[in-house]
């Protein structure tokens, strides 16, 4: 229990603040822990971060593939890659996941998070074979560049983010029938 109250204050500091919120003294205050305390359950901050990669990036693909799974065509399952992972930006695990990505990680931190995304685009390929790409893993690298460039817009605030997802949808539907 004590595990997961500090990955829950590890991802509310993230959300919040980025990743310099993401202190030891930062997360025994949350916690009502000591700071010794927490040293117990984790080495270093990159030790919280592989953990919250861990534990949130698969309840995250889980999201994205019951969306798709809903979805009775290639291009349905297209169109719910995108809106689903469009839909979590606002979600406190995407803004840890999105505050991690951005700051500086130890070699494993990175490599958890890039075998996370990978595993996240392997859901499209099926489908943007089944559309006629002839490259059906590149595509979907490509299409998850698309997301990306949605997430990064609409954190950004400048822009509708119902208006941001709809715009990303009708440009992977269109890059991905050719």
């Amino acid at each position: 229990m004590q595990r997961a109250a500090l990955l829950d204050a590890a991802r509310s500091l993230l959300s919040e603040g980025g990743t310099e919120a993401l202190t030891f003294p930062a997360l025994a205050e949350r916690t009502g822990l000591a700071r010794s305390s927490v040293y117990e359950y984790f080495r270093s901050r990159a030790a919280v971060v592989e953990e919250l990669c861990e534990v949130d990036f698969p309840l995250w693909a889980a999201e994205v593939a019951a969306a798709m799974s809903r979805a009775d065509s290639p291009e349905g399952k297209v169109e719910a890659y995108v809106r689903r992972q469009l839909a979590l930006v606002g979600d406190r695990r995407h803004r840890a996941v999105v505050a991690i990505s951005a700051s500086e990680l130890d070699a494993g931190a990175r490599e958890k998070i890039r075998a996370a995304h990978g595993e996240l685009v392997a859901m499209i390929v099926e489908a943007l074979g089944e559309m006629g790409q002839e490259e059906p893993r590149l595509a979907a690298m490509l299409l998850q560049g698309v997301v990306d460039a949605a997430v990064r817009r609409i954190e950004l605030g400048a822009e509708d983010p119902a208006a941001v997802t709809d715009a990303a949808v009708r440009m992977a539907l269109r890059g991905v029938r050719g």
